[in-house]
């Protein structure tokens, strides 16, 4: 069910209950100002109170396996399961012609009220004004019913005697002296929106018959004859029918009830007291519209206990089988990895190796732990093949050219002290997000970032990896410089990383925790040909990461040709048309589950990666992590049927700019 729906459906419902609440209690008395106050909040109350419910839709996230360390830009994941590429059934059918037939009567309803409008405006245009009994009314070329709208009162005063004008002019003054003509048209609004409910319909109706309720009312104590103006009224009625318009006409339908009003006993004073018990039934939709956030979170709160009492569980029936797994993890140089990610495969239950490379986790004995870092292939060792003290190498994969890795020239930023139980995960279910997101963290980067001079007058460049903590409050915290390039720049990738805002923290299972993050930053000099690498430089050109560009012997004011540069970060980031919720409709629209891979079972999440040149178009897109050929080829026709984007600028200039997506294909 959409939001809209749902906010239609909750507005029809409570048009349902007022109007029984107004004929149970209000119906029959004669206070007809707070009749008219009441019958204006039910329109009120019912149009407002859907809104006051501010609860988002919870979005489920599915738990990462693994950790996938993609250094550009991020776009939001798209799931692909077989009911949303399915062919159009007879329900879907049925519910598109049944939106088709509500807005071509709504189109219909709108016209005719337009009409209506138009005609009462050119009827005032034609007409003469004049003054009758010190009142302006504009006069009516042909006999006609009396009426009025908003300022303006209509009349033939040759139908009628002095006698009846009288009457007729304290009665539609009442109408205008009370604006009655705004209540009119709100209720012509609504029941075009909500023409299928008939209870909007009979609410007008009754707002109709109020107003007329008030007229009369104010006619019979203006001391004129209770029972000459009924026979006034029925002859007008025998003469002039009336019809349902924008407009108060003086012989509206249904004259009977009128009159039987008009001779009515006065309510008395304590029956206004009733109207209190609007209070509790404003409550009562306050909670009816909130009961199923109120049922969404109290299942939250029941799968979370479900969840613990199941893992307890767990753990108490595979205690015995449990084993405590150590080790160390090195480069192909023998040098300890730092801030590797070792994992459970199939969990997101891991941890990561400390400044010595070293690691310590507890698992079941079938366990498989999967071992990762950026720039290097992962691997996977089996727990029942462990004896003793693991050693663990990982090697190059090749994205880079690696030399021997230089040690962080930068000292850590002061270790926050850390209970032993208060766990740093480097995978969780919801993962820390920088204020934003992923397009906000760049353009910070990009401002704040800058090429120190010195190392641009020594032409030193090369990728520094640092890694921080995002703390459970959304701080940060223990940066420190993994692989160090040159002290300069060292010094100005933590400074940078020092001064974030505070993130969205990251949670497991629904509680806020530590996450540590690794983020490589390239530091690459253009227009030097004298540029050197320093010993730990990475050097590829089309590196991905966070980018900073210096200029060696030429002058920063200098344009730089930045036709052939591929980025990751620039100063305004690409878009697609209509923003990311519109490429996340264009995807799940297009994308086509394919027949065989359902048929097999297949199912995964492919990555691709795509180029957005500086004419907003698309080039360059490839799988970088598969699942089948199936999958991967569906993903790539949808990647190249993307229409163009806004280009990414640079100091602008229209760039290219490199951008990564996953998709999900899941089966059911």
């Amino acid at each position: 069910m959409t939001p809209e729906f749902a906010y239609f459906l909750k507005v029809n419902v409570a048009f349902v209950l007022f109007y029984a609440f107004y004929r149970l209690l209000f119906y029959k008395d004669t206070f007809f100002k707070l009749r008219r106050v009441s019958l204006l909040a039910f329109f009120g109350l019912a149009l407002l109170y859907p809104l006051l419910n501010i609860q988002d839709w919870v979005k489920e996230q599915e738990p990462m396996t693994e950790v996938i360390m993609m250094y550009s830009a991020m776009m939001p994941e798209v799931t692909i399961t077989p009911e949303t590429v399915v062919k159009t059934d007879w329900k879907d059918m049925l519910l598109s012609a049944s939106s088709y037939i509500y807005w071509g009567v709504v189109a219909l309803l709108f016209v005719r009220f337009f009409v209506q409008l138009t005609s009462i405006l050119l009827l005032a245009y034609r007409s003469k004004r004049t003054i009758i009994h010190g009142v302006e009314v504009y006069r009516l070329d042909k006999p006609a019913g009396p009426f009025s709208f908003f300022q303006m009162i209509f009349i033939h005063p040759e139908s009628h005697s002095d006698k009846e004008i009288d009457e007729i002019l304290t009665h539609e003054c009442t109408h205008v002296f009370q604006w009655h003509s705004v209540d009119v048209m709100i209720c012509e609004l609504i029941t075009v929106i909500c023409w299928v409910n008939p209870f909007a319909w009979l609410l007008k109706r009754e707002v109709r018959h109020n107003l007329e309720y008030l007229a009369d009312n104010t006619v019979i104590q203006s001391g004129y004859d209770c029972k000459s103006y009924q026979y006034h009224l029925l002859g007008l009625a025998h003469h002039y029918q009336a019809a349902a318009t924008l407009y108060n006409s003086f012989n509206v339908l249904h004259l009977k009830n009128r009159i039987s009003m008009m001779n009515k006993k006065r309510s008395h004073g304590i029956g206004r007291t009733k109207y209190l018990i609007f209070i509790p039934l404003a409550a009562f939709l306050m909670l009816l519209s909130n009961i199923e956030a109120v049922a969404r979170i109290t299942k939250e709160i029941a799968a979370d206990a479900v969840a613990e009492v199941k893992e307890a569980t767990e753990v108490r029936v595979t205690q015995g089988d449990n084993v405590k797994v150590t080790g160390q993890v090195i480069d192909d140089f023998n040098a300890p990895v730092i801030g590797a990610s070792v994992i459970i495969k199939g969990t997101n239950v891991g941890t990561i190796t400390d400044t010595k490379g070293n690691f310590a986790l507890e698992t079941t004995k079938d366990a498989v732990l999967s071992f990762s870092f950026p720039g290097m292939k992962s691997k996977e060792v089996s727990v029942k093949d462990v004896l003793g003290n693991l050693k663990v190498q990982l090697y190059s994969d090749g994205s880079t050219q690696r030399n021997q890795p230089v040690p962080a020239t930068v000292p850590a930023t002061p270790q926050k002290p850390r209970d032993p139980s208060d766990q740093v995960f480097t995978v969780v279910e919801v993962m820390p997000e920088f204020p934003g997101g992923q397009g906000a963290l760049l353009q910070f980067l990009a401002r704040s970032v800058k090429y120190p001079v010195i190392a641009q007058e020594n032409g030193i460049q090369g990728r520094v990896t640092a890694s921080f903590i995002v703390e459970k409050d959304g701080s940060i915290s223990d940066i420190e410089v993994i692989r160090g390039v040159d002290p300069s720049l060292d010094k100005e990738a933590v400074r940078v990383l020092s001064q974030m805002p505070n993130w969205k923290p990251g949670t497991q299972r629904g509680k806020e925790v530590a996450v540590k993050y690794t983020v490589p930053v390239t530091f690459r000099l253009q227009g030097n040909d004298n540029s050197k690498p320093a010993p730990s430089g990475d050097q590829k050109e089309d590196d991905n990461g966070i980018i900073v560009v210096g200029y060696g012997e030429q002058k920063a004011t200098e344009s730089v040709d930045a036709s052939n540069q591929v980025f990751v970060m620039v100063e305004k980031m690409p878009q697609f048309p209509g923003g990311e919720d519109a490429l996340s409709r264009f995807i799940a629209k297009t994308v086509q589950y394919p027949i065989a891979a359902q048929q097999n079972g297949i199912q995964g999440r492919v990555i691709c990666s795509f180029i957005i040149n500086p004419d907003g178009s698309i080039s360059d897109a490839e799988v970088t992590q598969g699942v089948d050929p199936s999958l991967d080829k569906e993903a790539l026709r949808v990647i190249n049927q993307m229409p163009k984007w806004t280009p990414g600028m640079q100091r602008g200039k229209a760039v290219k700019v490199k951008y990564t997506t996953p998709v999900t294909f899941r089966l059911q």
